[in-house]
């Protein structure tokens, strides 16, 4: 455990910090596991609904810093593409 004054409220900071980028990545990581879900039940409307709430989450996630912008991009993309590819 740390000894001195800046170190422990250092050590005070990363905990608050760790927790809430945990937060942040499970809250984006059930967005992503519901959209996968209901493209996998094949629901075609409640799959739209929930591709928009998991796009602001990604958005989210960018400016929370969790996700780079291009992995971002990129998880739209081919969630995008599984859902055009659903209503064909």
């Amino acid at each position: 455990m740390a000894n001195h004054f800046s170190a422990l409220k250092r050590a005070r900071q990363t905990e608050k910090r760790t927790a809430r980028n945990r937060a942040n990545r499970s809250r984006l990581r059930t967005a992503l596991r519901q959209l996968r879900e209901s493209l996998a039940k094949g629901d075609k409307q409640s799959a739209e609904q929930v591709f928009r709430q998991t796009v602001s989450a990604l958005d989210k996630a960018i400016q929370k810093g969790v996700l780079h912008d291009n992995t971002a991009s990129r998880y739209k993309s081919r969630l995008s593409a599984r859902l055009n590819a659903l209503a064909k």
